[in-house]
């Protein structure tokens, strides 16, 4: 029998095509024995796109674990940074107590300042100050060894000396 080739739709010759005759198994001529070099064909191509299937599946896998462990260095990066801010937080905290216990202590001061001796007791604290242009005298109790001359001599203190 002879050949036929068929067109597609665009025109182009199609693969050829050969009909069996009616009750044979076997195909009608000798261009059709070439079938099991197109089945070993078929095979390649199909060997070929199993190939591809697990190259893309190891590309995939690749981006996965290139993915995981961005997320992991990441997470690991994070957590230390975390633990960086809670230390600073702590020293914060034990600073901040500090003020607000000077805060206190000069708020009671000041209220005490303006309570009904308030003024008093601000003068008997201004009066252990000497003013800056003023030499300080410490008295000294006589010696029961000395003699009443040299007790009523002033004695400079040491940290006003000049």
């Amino acid at each position: 029998m002879r050949a036929t080739q068929r067109r597609s739709s665009t025109g182009a010759p199609a693969s050829p095509v050969q009909p069996w005759p009616a009750g044979s198994s076997e195909p009608a001529s000798p261009a059709l024995t070439a079938r099991p070099a197109l089945i070993e064909a078929g095979a390649a191509a199909s060997l070929s796109s199993e190939r591809r299937d697990l190259i893309c599946s190891l590309i995939g896998l690749t981006v996965k674990l290139g993915l995981v462990a961005v997320a992991g260095i990441s997470l690991v990066r994070l957590a230390g940074a975390y633990q960086e801010r809670m230390d600073r937080q702590g020293e914060l905290a034990a600073v901040l107590q500090l003020e607000q216990g000077k805060l206190a202590r000069a708020r009671d001061r000041f209220d005490a300042l303006f309570t009904v001796d308030g003024e008093q007791r601000l003068i008997r604290e201004q009066n252990q100050w000497i003013a800056p242009d003023r030499l300080r005298v410490v008295w000294k109790q006589p010696a029961v060894e000395a003699s009443p001359a040299v007790a009523a001599q002033p004695v400079q203190d040491p940290g006003e000396a000049d």
